[in-house]
């Protein structure tokens, strides 16, 4: 990554060498890899600027221009599919499989998806003599964090540019590189000048100079229940639309007619995947109370039968955790949980054996895990797992709902209608049902504290539009 792709702002490369820096690292190797130029209030006004003039050309282009251009990017996109997984793996450790199939695929999958909405969508109806019509909102301010950089920009970027908006967007400063690429893609393919600006930077001085700058429209923010509040604080005085998608503490209720061995397997994968570093990973397990130690016993095998280290070796399954802050985090929790009479099943404090190096984080289970555990209660960002007991099918939801959060949450049962009962008392806003992958066209959000508004599919999609009645038109 060179110093002269850092920026873009109004169709340019900017270089701002007299900007501040801080050291890009390897997380497996804790290796200094680059260096990142931090932008200021005064480059994010200007590439606000860039995207104000930009607006009016750009809303108004034609439908199949904008289907045109997304078809462009898509192809582009393909094209740079291992330079996208490469630089994920080696900024925040994701093992390169892992990060060019899903973390690269799900990017991919945005676009795809945005391109079929186009193909379909309705910008206007009639309801009695009135037209309703959705336009773009504007000037859109993005800030998205480093768990699943590309994932998580593209489900911004992509519905942005379908709908007509034009967009200012901070990556995460721990993971640059698959932002300047999809920047790269962008101004090979013509996107016009001023659509889609990049100012690299933290968040409490690029992301907060976006979300309270006057001339930005909405702000879609990804990120840390804390972040997001900054973000709102900071939006309000504008009264500007904040979307945001925050944090989760996901229950994964196993009823008790399962396959036990297969769905506690299952939970610990999703668990630990991503390093346990994804907002809806299932980190509450709930069980009945008499299968507690079988589960512990299977869960125990599942976590030590998981491959950690090296990103790029093709057998690894887990790398490490993106910092030196985020693995220390990690440790205070792990250690809390023992403090406070979980009992530890496997895993624990400090690094895996023969990895003396790198922020790698032993795949830690805990049993006999209670509510009032900080482990329970607090997002905890990383490959640790709380299997906590419940009385009958009552007491799971009970426990399920007794969070902050409301991002997502996982069902097992051999009776598809008696999970069925149960997602609809779960308070979340993702159900997954026996082992249900994610759908790119459904709604991405939650309730609470893990934030309002919906990403992907055309719930995504009309969060970049706005609503004009004209009554009388018909």
């Amino acid at each position: 990554m060179t110093d002269k792709k850092q920026f873009f702002i109004d169709g340019e490369w900017q270089v701002l060498s007299d900007r501040p820096t801080m050291d890009l690292v390897n997380p497996a190797t804790e290796r200094v890899t680059g260096t990142l130029h931090l932008g200021n209030e005064s480059d994010v006004d200007r590439a606000v600027k860039a995207a104000k003039k930009a607006f009016p050309g750009f809303a108004a282009s034609p439908l199949n221009y904008r289907i045109e251009l997304l078809q462009h990017i898509t192809e582009g996109y393909k094209a740079r599919f291992d330079d996208i997984g490469t630089a994920i793996s080696e900024q925040m450790g994701a093992p390169k499989k892992f990060a060019v199939r899903f973390q690269a695929g799900a990017g991919l999958s945005h676009f795809k998806q945005v391109l079929k909405i186009l193909e379909t969508y309705n910008f206007e109806e009639d309801l009695n003599a009135t037209r309703v019509i959705r336009e773009p909102i504007g000037v859109c301010g993005m800030i998205v964090p480093w768990n699943w950089p590309m994932n998580q920009i593209t489900c911004k970027v992509a519905p942005a540019l379908a709908a007509g908006c034009t967009m200012v967007l901070k990556p995460s400063e721990l993971t640059p590189g698959p932002a300047i690429i999809l920047a790269e893609i962008l101004a090979e393919v013509g996107v016009p000048k001023g659509v889609f600006n990049m100012v690299q930077g933290y968040g409490p001085v690029v992301g907060a100079a976006i979300a309270r700058h006057p001339e930005v429209d909405m702000v879609s923010f990804t990120g840390s229940t804390n972040g997001g509040i900054a973000v709102a604080e900071a939006a309000a005085p504008t009264i500007k639309r904040v979307g945001q998608e925050l944090g989760g503490k996901s229950a994964n209720i196993l009823l008790d007619d399962v396959d036990f061995e297969d769905a506690v397997t299952r939970g610990v994968t999703l668990c630990f995947r991503n390093s346990g570093q994804s907002c809806n990973s299932p980190t509450r397990m709930l069980v009945p109370r008499a299968r507690m130690a079988q589960v512990a016993e299977i869960a125990k095998r599942a976590a030590e039968g998981i491959r950690v280290g090296n990103p790029i070796a093709p057998e690894t399954e887990m790398g490490p955790v993106v910092s030196k802050k985020q693995w220390s985090n990690i440790q205070s929790y792990i250690r809390s949980g023992i403090d406070e009479g979980a009992t530890l099943v496997t895993g624990g404090p400090d690094r895996p054996n023969g990895l003396p190096t790198g922020y790698f984080v032993k795949p830690t289970v805990f049993a006999e895990v209670t509510s009032d555990m900080t482990i329970a209660r607090e997002e905890i960002f990383g490959p640790v797992l709380s299997i906590m007991a419940y009385d009958d099918d009552n007491h799971a939801i009970t426990i399920a709902n007794d969070t902050q959060f409301g991002l997502a949450a996982y069902v097992e049962s051999a009776d598809h209608a008696r999970a069925q009962a149960i997602a609809r008392k779960i308070r979340a806003g993702m159900i997954h049902l026996n082992g249900a992958v994610a759908d790119p066209s459904a709604p991405f959000g939650g309730y609470r504290w893990s934030g309002n508004g919906r990403e992907w599919g055309v719930y995504g999609f009309e969060e970049f539009t706005e609503i004009k009645a004209v009554m009388g038109y018909t």
